[in-house]
């Protein structure tokens, strides 16, 4: 509800500022993790009904993409189930990210080195200065992005809109681990790593049909109803009673900010 409601409100009103002269707003790509973040995508799906919303997902972990299941290290998204409140009737793709991309793009992304070449290689200095934002979760949003975009033969007039969920602050250590493991990073892995984004594909890219959708929205059924003690019917509402269960659940959102400030005046908080 937060996401639909906040996250996807600055979205709109930054899409506001680059969506002229023919420009078009295409989707919204977000790994599930515990199916928050896609919230603003449905948002987004509201206010422009021909855009489309994308679940990445880990390729070592293709729960979405493949039903299956494993170990990844794309580290702060979830995995090997689908989120309660992952509205899989409004998922247009499933999309599955090799982990051992963003791996690598965390060392050219934020060694000096690698930063060096992507200038060299086209990049303004002012992003590459910013690339720490993204963590490897973030990174394999832009991945999928990526992906998405090659899927569906997108041009400089479309636009994509992905979530940057985490920064290098949480994963310094995985750098030194890195390099434990692979040896210090030099220009010849920079130029190698800038050839593997360079030639991402639209492998383990799914554009979901009506009963594709279903498929990943019956998963829920093992963790949550036999699992997690969840009603079936509720299941059910999710899916054939779609937008009477979905939509006043964000409708609740000026009542909850009523009850907040209210709750808020009453303690002497602010």
């Amino acid at each position: 509800m937060w996401h639909y409601a906040v996250t996807g409100h600055a979205v709109e009103s930054l899409l506001e500022r680059y969506l002229t002269d023919g420009k078009r707003y295409a989707g919204y790509v977000s790994s599930s993790g515990s199916g928050g973040t896609l919230g603003a995508g449905y948002y987004l799906k509201q206010k422009f009904p021909r855009s489309q919303v994308v679940a990445a997902e880990a390729l070592q972990c293709a729960t979405l993409l493949y039903n299956g299941f494993g170990d990844h290290r794309i580290e702060g998204i979830g995995d090997k189930h689908v989120p309660w409140v992952h509205d899989c009737k409004e998922t247009d793709f499933a999309v599955a990210v090799d982990d051992e991309v963003p791996m690598r793009a965390l060392r050219l992304f934020n060694e000096q080195v690698g930063r060096k070449a992507l200038i060299e290689n086209g990049v303004s200095a002012a992003l590459a200065d910013q690339l720490d934002l993204l963590g490897i979760s973030g990174i394999g949003n832009m991945v999928a992005a990526i992906k998405y975009a090659k899927y569906n033969e997108l041009t400089e007039d479309d636009y994509v809109v992905s979530i940057a969920t985490d920064s290098m602050q949480l994963y310094g250590s995985r750098l030194s681990e890195l390099e434990a493991e692979r040896g210090v990073y030099s220009e010849a892995d920079a130029q190698r790593d800038i050839e593997l984004i360079c030639s991402i594909g639209i492998d383990h890219t799914k554009e979901l049909s009506y009963y594709e959708k279903k498929t990943v929205h019956n998963l829920k059924y093992y963790t949550w109803i036999e699992q997690q003690g969840r009603e079936v019917q509720e299941l059910n509402d999710q899916w054939y009673d779609h937008d009477n269960y979905w939509y006043p659940m964000f409708d609740q959102v000026s009542e909850i900010d009523a009850l907040i400030n209210e709750f808020n005046d009453r303690v002497g908080l602010l």
